[in-house]
């Protein structure tokens, strides 16, 4: 494995997260069990072979290395990757890869697709991911993974198993979808982002940012900018029904050690056991 940038790690339901964010450096996430990953500010080299990306925004910390990983791709004779990105953002991304394609001469292959909230994403049989709204400077999405299942419709609870099949045999649909939040992806937003996609708040994973922290930074400023601030989590805190809550995305201007001391003296018990610090 090539160490090209900083990878952290934590495994939480059957899944593993992995990946780095730091406010205007750099921003990148991957799910390995889902083969996705969010955000391509920079691209470790272990995570050129997964092959489906969501980008949540076109800032440089988000999007910068997506020539670098399709260039990747193609020199190591992968499938070309499939990339998801705001609708608004499409057509300059394509210039992008133009442009890198040009001065590196080496061809950009990718499919590149341009989404809106509200559009569903198969990504198999038994996970699908919906788009939604987030509020940033620029057009922003963010990701939530659903997990479904198909389940017995109730009026044939009780019945025989030879009944349903034959049931099932006629044509009869015998079963209705079920999904569950299973991890909700926000990128860059201010508190309106949350608040307006309420499925976030009951996803058993959230990965969102967290950029501000300190009691002296002004959040009708934050909010402006399309961030959060540790009192938005605070007053959210009976909202968060989630499971694990990642918290990431830290303004440059903190040292991990000032945010960990701040953390751990400010998050409630009920939040504290949850959230963990991206660092």
């Amino acid at each position: 494995m090539v160490d090209n940038a900083p990878i952290l790690t934590h495994q939480h339901g059957g899944l593993t997260i992995e990946g780095y964010s730091r406010a205007a450096v750099q921003t990148y996430w991957r799910i390995s069990e889902l083969k996705i990953g969010f955000d391509l500010g920079a691209q470790p080299w272990d995570f050129m072979g997964t092959p489906t990306w969501f980008i949540t925004h076109s800032h440089l910390d988000h999007i910068a290395a997506l020539p670098v990983y399709v260039a990747r791709r193609r020199m190591m004779k992968m499938e070309p990757p499939t990339i998801y990105l705001p609708q608004e953002a499409l057509e300059d991304a394509r210039k992008l890869l133009i442009i890198m394609h040009r001065l590196d001469r080496g061809r950009m292959i990718c499919n590149l697709e341009g989404i809106v909230a509200g559009q569903e994403i198969e990504l198999s049989r038994d996970h699908v991911v919906t788009p939604f709204r987030t509020t940033h400077t620029i057009p922003s999405l963010g990701f939530m993974v659903w997990e479904r299942r198909n389940k017995l419709k109730e009026e044939y609870h009780g019945l025989p198993g030879e009944q349903i099949r034959d049931l099932r045999l006629s044509g009869v649909q015998v079963t209705r979808e079920v999904r569950t939040p299973l991890l909700a992806y926000t990128g860059d937003t201010s508190p309106k982002g949350l608040d307006d996609y309420p499925p976030v708040f009951e996803a058993k994973i959230l990965i969102t940012e967290l950029s501000f922290i300190r009691p002296g930074h002004r959040r009708e400023k934050i909010h402006k900018f399309g961030h959060m601030h540790l009192d938005d989590l605070l007053e959210r805190e009976a909202k968060f029904k989630n499971e694990l809550i990642i918290a990431a995305h830290f303004s440059t201007r903190y040292h991990p050690n000032e945010v960990k001391r701040y953390l751990e003296a400010k998050l409630p018990a009920g939040l504290r056991e949850r959230v963990k610090l991206w660092l």
